[in-house]
């Protein structure tokens, strides 16, 4: 039976990021991918030109109603955009409670722009984040969250996690992308400690979406039946791969998209 996953994010026209990555690495990691959008956004690899927010009640309709009829076997929330979205996304959520959700806490895209509110940062952490069986935050994120200077350390990412986790979410997983070097290291901290994953960095400009593919592959895998530690490892592979094949691609002029397929078109 393949499984069920609904990405809760906003629209992406360029098809890099967003909800378009969501259904791309969705399908590549073997499940149905459905969708429930929270903004509309005019952006292409260069930048954000413009937001239309979706009113924070049809979203959660498009939530309750996709609950009401299809077997739901987990959850992505990326873009929520605004503390009243957030509210509606929780509201959503909190009656199902087993189902298992990946919380992408999507602030500010490639090229720079907002995409989060300052009062959804709050509605985020207090609504959002305990609902989550993991959260992914990068680093500039995960400093956002806790109102601190970013890491620039591994001791700095694994104290993070540990506050992050304080919040109410099962684990994080504290991605060290922005960390100095030739390393990428991301940090999984849950109830069992702290497990490092560690990956070579890809010297590409090609890099929009990939916080937005790395969770929509890891709400996949646990949709999948695997663990989180395995979900994570096999996530972390798939993303490197769609990275180091993202310059098979040919969109736009600013920051490309990963290649989401790389692994199934031939070369």
């Amino acid at each position: 039976m393949i499984p069920n996953v609904l990405s809760i994010a906003g629209s992406d026209p360029s098809g890099g990021a967003g909800i378009q990555a969501d259904l791309k690495a969705m399908s590549a990691n073997k499940t149905f991918a459905m969708a429930a959008i929270t903004a509309l956004t005019a952006q292409n690899t260069q930048g954000v030109t413009g937001i239309e927010l979706v009113p924070p009640a049809f979203v959660k309709q498009q939530i309750a109603t996709i609950f009401e009829d299809i077997r739901v076997d987990a959850v992505k929330i990326g873009m929520v955009a605004t503390a009243h979205i957030a509210e509606a996304i929780a509201d959503a959520l909190e009656e199902h409670p087993d189902v298992p959700v990946v919380l992408d806490p999507v602030m500010v895209a490639k090229g720079g722009a907002r995409l989060l509110s300052g009062d959804a940062v709050a509605a985020l952490r207090s609504r959002l984040v305990s609902l989550a069986t993991v959260i992914t935050p990068n680093l500039p994120e995960a400093a956002d969250l806790l109102g601190v200077s970013t890491a620039k350390s591994r001791a700095e990412m694994e104290e993070q996690a540990t506050q992050l986790q304080s919040f109410g979410a099962k684990a994080v997983l504290l991605k060290g992308g922005h960390l100095e070097g030739d390393e990428s290291p991301d940090l999984l901290m849950s109830d069992a400690g702290a497990t490092w994953f560690e990956g070579a960095r890809t010297k590409t400009s090609n890099t929009h979406g990939t916080g937005c593919t790395l969770s929509a592959t890891l709400a996949s895998h646990l949709a999948n039946g695997a663990d989180l530690t395995t979900a994570v490892a096999a996530s972390k592979a798939f993303i490197a791969a769609a990275i180091a094949g993202a310059d098979r691609l040919s969109v736009g002029h600013g920051h490309g998209p990963t290649h989401h397929f790389s692994e199934l078109w031939s070369k």
